[in-house]
């Protein structure tokens, strides 16, 4: 005859790490309750459970209405490594989304994440970098990041981090604060040179963000000043013979800033900027050509550019049909400026 057992051990489908979740509106502030609890176990389980439910903006509104973003605030400092990783996920996964980022604005979450800077868990620094790169990509955000003097902080850990992922996702938060008006703290912590570093790195994402980010350092005049001074510019016209596009755009970007000054346009025409620059206007990619031709007629408005380039002009005769008509323009202006006479 047959008994009726209850096995001791739980179904095969069932994940001893995921909280259990309540239904409907006492979701959330059970997890809540459960993030402050003293139990290890319980704050991991809790996490893991943002973790999915933080994919919907719906339930990252909520989570911060209730009050999540103070909980998450307090177990970054959370001892057990598990915890401290988990907690910068969700705060990572909070940030895709608007009201997240607009949260972390509001609930001065960008100083507590910085806590976790030099955390020994890899894991740890890629969630918070990425997070911040998140926060940053909206000008109130970059402006957030600056005003809680993380610049010093983030340059200083461009040359000092190791794991390449990581040191991608600072460029990416760099230069969009950097456009933001972050300039004068970035130069004054050495990020000419650091870059300059990177500029020669194996890893062609690192060169091409490298190069975007000191875009944006040469906007300034003390940024073009560096960018001299440190002999940065031969490093970029050798980049503009790079295999990968990417780099030779953000390149000759750098170097549209960096040739605004006297020094820099014969900083560049020394280092033979214009032969590898016309090569560069038939590029298959529009924004190589576009900042190919700016820098010519940078370089044109010295009388040894002009000289060079007049040769040229036919040359810029055919980017007046670009399919680009920004291109296009930009050819006129070129041409312009080649054919002006004192």
């Amino acid at each position: 005859m047959a008994h009726t057992r209850i096995s001791m051990y739980q179904p095969p489908d069932i994940n001893p790490t995921q909280a259990a979740i309540a239904y409907g509106c006492r979701a959330l502030p059970k997890l809540n309750e459960e993030l402050q609890s003293e139990n290890l176990r319980m704050r991991q389980k809790a996490l893991m459970a943002l973790c999915d439910l933080m994919h919907d903006p719906e339930h990252v509104y909520q989570a911060i209405q209730i009050g999540c973003l103070e909980s998450l605030k307090a177990l970054l400092r959370d001892s057990n490594h598990l915890v401290r990783i988990k907690t910068t996920e969700v705060l990572c996964i909070m940030a895709t989304h608007n009201i997240g980022r607009e949260g972390f604005l509001k609930y001065n979450v960008v100083p507590f994440l910085a806590l976790l800077l030099n955390d020994p868990q890899l894991l740890c620094r890629l969630n918070l970098h990425q997070a911040y790169k998140h926060l940053a990509q909206l000008p109130q955000g970059a402006q957030g990041i600056i005003n809680s003097g993380l610049i010093p902080s983030l340059v200083w850990k461009l040359q000092r981090e190791e794991d390449e992922s990581v040191q991608l996702l600072i460029l990416d938060t760099l230069s969009s604060c950097l456009w933001e008006g972050a300039t004068t703290e970035a130069l004054d912590n050495r990020v000419v040179p650091f870059l300059k570093e990177m500029l020669l790195s194996a890893n062609e994402d690192i060169r091409a963000k490298a190069a975007h980010t000191l875009m944006a350092v040469c906007v300034p005049l003390d940024g073009k000043n560096q960018v001299w001074q440190y002999d940065v510019i031969p490093i970029l016209v050798h980049m503009l013979k790079d295999p990968v596009q990417e780099v030779q755009a953000n390149a000759a970007g750098a170097l549209m800033y960096a040739t605004v000054t006297t020094e820099g346009k014969y900083a560049a025409l020394d280092a033979e900027a214009m032969a590898p620059l016309l090569m560069l206007l038939n590029s298959s990619l529009s924004k190589v050509r576009l900042n190919a031709i700016k820098v010519l007629t940078m370089l044109a408005e010295a009388p040894e550019g002009r000289c060079y380039l007049q040769a040229q002009v036919p040359v810029f005769r055919l980017l007046e049909d670009d399919p680009n008509p920004t291109v296009q323009r930009a050819a006129l202006t070129a041409i312009k400026v080649i054919e002006w006479k004192p």
